[in-house]
Order: structure tokens, then C-alpha cells, then sequence
């Protein structure tokens, strides 16, 4: 059942109100009727989770001392339920301190003392519906966002495909031979087309990860392998700009790790294709190592690190290196989702990155990843 589709009086707000009191359910009911609210009862915890599971009301006031199952079990109850939306709770509570406490902890939003005060009991209500107000709104804007990803994915990326593939065969002469000013703009355009393909697969797969939709394939993964690929792959690149590009391993090290091989693949390539594009001349230095783990001394780090000649990253400039959307002042800087995205992958794999730079003395990026036990 797709809880979101239920339907529920956008006017007038429902709350659901769980005593095994008659009485009590009759005067709190009394109440709310009268400000306008529509309310259902239940007498126990076990009728209140049916309820709440036919109706998501927007509110439930609950007993905390209840037979069968108290107020906390169902409170604990509703919040560990993965398909409910969220539903403020306000306790309804005769007890002292303790229970109160006891009952926050569990996932109530808010309590009340019996007997109960008009006036406090509207307040606690419409503070807790604006609650309410407020992360819907929240969950809305999180639906649009996904919505926009799936339609970045159809209405963008599916036209930049084609376009790459038609000026490709345009270039290959597929429609008559091209005079040289018109290949060196056919050119010219396709690496743009590229470069704007390349920027919406990166936003796509960082909508992916935040929208949690992001499935890891994890399995062990030798990343010795790994940045031997990459190496191979950015080589001519490198080469074409004249810059010495070396892989260095260190001697009897663990370079297997428990990862998803086409994601680490992805972020190994994002910082050695940085290193090449923000350095004109010098060098670019790709290491692998074993370093101890300063939070588990007992497990070891595989650590891949990236150094390059290049203009280097201000101080500045690096508080907000790995933050989306975030370009550095460099005039080549890309749209600021690379390193973002590299950090997800790589926080999704209980590591670490992070960089060392000066102005006019390069860089280097390290990557931690927990060595396979």
C-alpha cells in the first residue's frame, strides 16, 4: 500500500485520539470537535494501529497507560513502521517526569499532563499540526526533486545521447565530407555536448544518492585493479598535455577492499581526471598504500593518493571543495559536482577523502577506504 495516496481533509485536520477511558475520550473529543477537527477514537494500541494504517491521521493524542499495549509500545510502534508518513504523537500522561521522558525517547513529539487544560491542550495541538504543516511541505519539495530526476533523465540526457551519436557520425563523414572549418566546429561542438552529458550523469547520480535511491552493489574489489584501469584509460590525455603521469605501489600491502567496483571506479577517475585538467605542466602522481586507521587501530586503511603539479586550491576555496554546486576560482572549474559526488561514494563506503593544497604548489587528494578483514 502506498501510504502517500490515502486520502485526508486537507481543511479541516484529523486526529486520532486512543484512550481505554470512555470518559476521557469523550471529553478530549468534546474538545477538538468544537475548534473544528475531525476525530476518530480508538480504545487500545492494537485498534490505534489499525487505524493509523486506514487513515494516517495528521495527529494522535495517546494514553500512555493503556492495557494490553501502553501508549509507549505503540508510539514505538509507529515510528519504526517504514511506510507511514510522519504523524506528530502527543502523550497523554498522569505520571511524573520519568514517564514523559521515557515516552520522548520513544518518539513522541510532545506531552500533556491529566487532567487535561483546555487552553494547553489546543495550544500543544496546533503547534503540533503546524509540525505536521512543516514536513509535509519538507517531503513534498523531496517528491518534486525525485520527479525532476526522472525527468532529467527522459527529457535531457536522452537528446544529448542522440546528438553525441549524430555529430559522431557527421564527423566521420557520414553526410559528405566536411570542409575544415566546419569539422573544427563540429569538433567543438561535440565536446561541449560531452561536457553538458557528462554534467547531467553526475547530477543524476547525485540526485540518486540523496533521494536514497541509489542501489550499491558491494562485493569485494581488488582497487590495485582499479586504478591500474584508470591509469591506462586517462593515459593519452595526460600525454596529449605533455604531463608525466607514474603509479607507484608499495610493497606486501592489502589493496582488496568491500566496495561497488563501478562506483569507486567512478571516483578514481573524477580526481585523476582533475589532476590532469587543472595542471599545464609537471607531473601527476597516482600512489597505493596501507595506513592505519586512526578510529579502529586494528583495521587497516587502503589509501589511494593523487598528487599533482598543478596551480594548486586556495584555503579558501577548499572549505567548500566537496560541497554540491560549490566551483573553485580556477576559470577551468567544472559545476562543482564532482568532488561532491566522489565524497558520497565514498562516505557510502565508510571512508574517507580529503586534500592538501597550497597556491602555485599542487595538490593531493587521499582517499581511506577500510581494508577487507
Amino acid at each position: 500500500m502506498n501510504f502517500s495516496e490515502l486520502p485526508y481533509s486537507s481543511n479541516n485536520k484529523q486526529i486520532l485520539i486512543v484512550d481505554d477511558s470512555p470518559d476521557n475520550l469523550f471529553l478530549v473529543q468534546t474538545i477538538l470537535v468544537e475548534e473544528g477537527y475531525e476525530i476518530s477514537l480508538a480504545a487500545d494500541g492494537l485498534a490505534a494501529l489499525e487505524k493509523i494504517e486506514q487513515t494516517l491521521p495528521d495527529l494522535v493524542l495517546l494514553d500512555v497507560m493503556m492495557p494490553q499495549m501502553d501508549g509507549f509500545e505503540v508510539t514505538k510502534r509507529i515510528r519504526e513502521n517504514p511506510k507511514l508518513p510522519f504523524i506528530p504523537i502527543l502523550l497523554i500522561t498522569a505520571y511524573d517526569q520519568p514517564s514523559a521522558v521515557k515516552g520522548l525517547d520513544m518518539g513522541a513529539d510532545d506531552f500533556i499532563r491529566k487532567p487535561v487544560e483546555v487552553e494547553e491542550l489546543l495550544a500543544r495541538v496546533r503547534s503540533l499540526l503546524r509540525l505536521k504543516q512543516s514536513v509535509d511541505e519538507r517531503d513534498q519539495i523531496a517528491r518534486q526533486r525525485e520527479d525532476f530526476v526522472s525527468r532529467l533523465t527522459h527529457d535531457l540526457r536522452t537528446p544529448l545521447v542522440a546528438a553525441d551519436r549524430m555529430l559522431d557520425l557527421l564527423l566521420q563523414g557520414a553526410l559528405g565530407e566536411l570542409s575544415p572549418a566546419m569539422e573544427e566546429a563540429m569538433v567543438t561542438m561535440a565536446r561541449s555536448n560531452r561536457n553538458l552529458l557528462e554534467m547531467v550523469n553526475t547530477l543524476l547520480e547525485v540526485y540518486r544518492y540523496e533521494a536514497g535511491r541509489k542501489t550499491l552493489n558491494f562485493s569485494t574489489v581488488d582497487i590495485k585493479g582499479v586504478i591500474e584501469e584508470v591509469v591506462q584509460e586517462l593515459s593519452p590525455l595526460a600525454k596529449e598535455k605533455g604531463l608525466s603521469l607514474t603509479y607507484k605501489i608499495a610493497e606486501n600491502i592489502t589493496t582488496k577492499v568491500v566496495g561497488d567496483r563501478l562506483e569507486l571506479h567512478r571516483v578514481v577517475t573524477n580526481l585523476l581526471g582533475n589532476a590532469i585538467k587543472f595542471t599545464d605542466k609537471g607531473s601527476i602522481k597516482v600512489g597505493l598504500s596501507n595506513t592505519y586507521n586512526d578510529t579502529q587501530p586494528k583495521v587497516y586503511w587502503v589509501t589511494v593518493e593523487v598528487q599533482d603539479s598543478g596551480q594548486g586550491i586556495s584555503l579558501e576555496d577548499q572549505k567548500t571543495l566537496f560541497k554540491r554546486f560549490r566551483q573553485g576560482s580556477h576559470k577551468r572549474s567544472g559545476s562543482g559536482l564532482g568532488l561532491h559526488l566522489s565524497r558520497t561514494i565514498v562516505d557510502a563506503h565508510q571512508g574517507t577523502i580529503n586534500v592538501k593544497s597550497q597556491l602555485n604548489q599542487g595538490s593531493v587528494f587521499t582517499i581511506n577506504l577500510p581494508a577487507q578483514q
